[in-house]
């Protein structure tokens, strides 16, 4: 009884001291830099103020950039849900000939997005990219500067926000009984009106939660509007440039309050809607949904031509920055491909030039680490949640998710003004400027979509395991690493293998809270689509691009390929 008790002793001790390091975690990163962020923006000289309000109505950048962000993400939301659904009917439900090889076009944003996707297109489309080189040969006239603006930011949002769209869009084109169908057309409606009446229904919880989705995607649009926007800039691009700016401070502050506020509202929205209940297709005896034929040949003759004008659309980028690649800076410039013009000099640069892989290896360093950390960390969490089921777990689980409730650029603006002088909740250190706060913030944004993984492979595993260990006789410790862990651990590397594919390339924190000295890629491939950019420096870039989707195509291989339970 007195040895029982020990042990019982020492686990409390264990339990009290974990709480109290988790406590601080959540107080010092999720916490209170953003009420802090609250107190600086709102609290002045020691009282509340609307000054802040002042300045942002009297601004007309700033109330320009808002006006522009919600044009943007209306324009996305209609753009995102046509040309979406219209990938969604041809992948899931006509017969579209060759499509085998059209789906790897349409999933190729898949293994590059964010900066070097938008870049991409840059180097494809902007006033010294390769189609306007080409364009410019054949009409001299034309304004090197057309892929400039609104409707260039709008179409590299649309394409580079379909493919996770169509993702969950044919999952839930799935769940269609294809018994409603045959019922329907036996009844004489025609293929528009078994679309409308039939499929459209089922499809309609998805298509709204990932319509707010992407209204959230082009409100806080940061890439696409910093490269190729122009004079046409939104929000975040806006936080960032008034956040280099001490007098200006609050004002970015106010606007990343302001898109923190929009994006929790309409997430709200969206589980308010979504916990009211799913139109479903069901019958006795579900039956797979079968491809139907497109009898009407004019109608037939346009999508299919519209299916592979999208298929060039969304592999010519990838498929010219992987041929320019190998190519001197001179093709570069000129967009002309010739047999002299091939070398691989740029990748012998980029393995071998310290200035050149600094950028690839610093990322992968951040990365590696951002991965490590966050899934050793959740792993533990996820396991606490899941065993103490109690009101504190409950606090600890909502506290993790705040990220998810928070754009990016929030988190980083609370993190930069509130550790950018000694604090006492960070023992009197400075992290604005060091190379840690922007390991902080990959680690912040990744928690709730780990911690929400995890969490369901803990509650997947059966609860006879661990009740035959204890009876056994096996610690709570050895459970953990010699009956859950071997179960867990599959999910838990696949995790990291995400969290680090998902990291390499980021763009939106690394602007925000790089440090000037360790460059991410991301950084470094954003400085290389500006117009005064070396020839040399966008060579190397499109090296960095193809590594960074074979990298990514290996890595959604491993977790989804064929054979491994993922895929499954």
């Amino acid at each position: 009884m007195q040895i029982q008790n020990k042990y019982k002793l020492k686990n409390n001790l264990f339990i009290l001291a974990i709480g109290i390091v988790l406590s601080w975690l959540c107080i010092a990163y999720l916490i209170y830099p953003n009420i802090n962020l609250l107190i600086a923006t709102f609290f002045q000289d020691g009282g509340f103020t609307l000054e802040p309000f002042e300045k942002l109505m009297k601004s007309e950048r700033a109330m320009g950039s808002l006006w522009n962000s919600f044009i943007l993400a209306i324009a996305v939301v209609i753009t995102v849900n046509m040309v979406g659904l219209f990938l969604v009917f041809i992948m899931g439900y006509f017969e579209i000939k060759g499509m085998k090889f059209l789906r790897f076009g349409y999933y190729s944003t898949l293994i590059y997005g964010g900066i070097v996707l938008v870049a991409g297109y840059q180097f494809i489309y902007g006033d010294v990219g390769i189609v306007t080189n080409l364009l410019l040969s054949i009409f001299p006239d034309m304004n090197p500067n057309w892929f400039k603006g609104f409707w260039a930011v709008l179409f590299v949002m649309t394409f580079s926000s379909t493919s996770n769209y169509v993702i969950f869009l044919l999952n839930a084109l799935q769940k269609v009984d294809y018994q409603t169908i045959e019922a329907a057309r036996n009844m004489g409606a025609t293929d528009f009106h078994i679309i409308r009446k039939v499929i459209l229904p089922v499809l309609k919880p998805t298509i709204f939660a990932l319509t707010i989705l992407q209204f959230i995607g082009g409100l806080g649009a940061f890439a696409a509007p910093k490269v190729v926007g122009g004079e046409f800039q939104t929000i975040t691009p806006m936080i960032l440039t008034f956040s280099g700016i001490v007098s200006s401070r609050d004002l970015a502050a106010l606007l990343a309050i302001f898109l923190g506020l929009a994006s929790m509202i309409l997430l709200a929205v969206m589980t308010k809607v979504e916990s009211k209940g799913n139109y479903m297709s069901v019958s006795k005896v579900k039956t797979s949904l079968v491809k139907q034929k497109i009898n009407n040949k004019f109608a037939n003759a346009i999508i299919h031509m519209m299916a592979y004008v999208l298929f060039v659309l969304y592999t010519l980028p990838v498929v010219l920055i992987f041929l320019f690649s190998f190519t001197d800076s001179k093709a570069i410039a000129t967009g002309k491909l010739t047999w002299d013009s091939f070398t691989l000099e740029n990748y012998i640069t980029v393995f071998t030039n310290a200035s050149a892989y600094q950028p690839f290896l610093v990322s992968i360093i951040y990365s590696a680490l951002t991965a490590i950390i966050v899934v050793g960390l959740i792993l533990y969490i996820a396991r606490l949640i899941q065993k103490y089921n109690n009101r504190w777990t409950a606090i600890l689980e909502y506290i993790l998710h705040i990220p998810w409730m928070l754009p990016s650029v929030l988190i980083a603006m609370g993190l930069i003004i509130t550790y950018s002088i000694p604090n006492a909740v960070m023992f009197n250190k400075v992290l604005t400027g060091t190379v840690g706060i922007l390991l902080i913030g990959y680690i912040i944004v990744q928690i709730p979509f780990v911690l929400r993984m995890l969490k369901a492979s803990f509650y997947s595993i059966d609860t006879s395991l661990e009740e035959a260990a204890k009876n056994l006789g096996a610690s709570n410790i050895r459970t953990f690493f010699k009956v859950l862990l071997p179960i867990i651990l599959p999910s838990a590397l696949a995790l990291v293998a995400l969290t680090f594919n998902s990291t390499l390339d980021e763009y939106n924190l690394s602007m925000f809270l790089g440090h000037p000295f360790y460059q991410t890629l991301g950084i470094t491939i954003q400085n290389s689509t500006s117009p005064d950019a070396l020839q040399d420096t966008r060579a190397l870039t499109f090296v960095y691009t193809v590594l960074l989707m074979i990298i990514s195509s290996i890595v959604l291989y491993l977790v989804y390929g064929r054979g491994t339970k993922a895929g499954k």
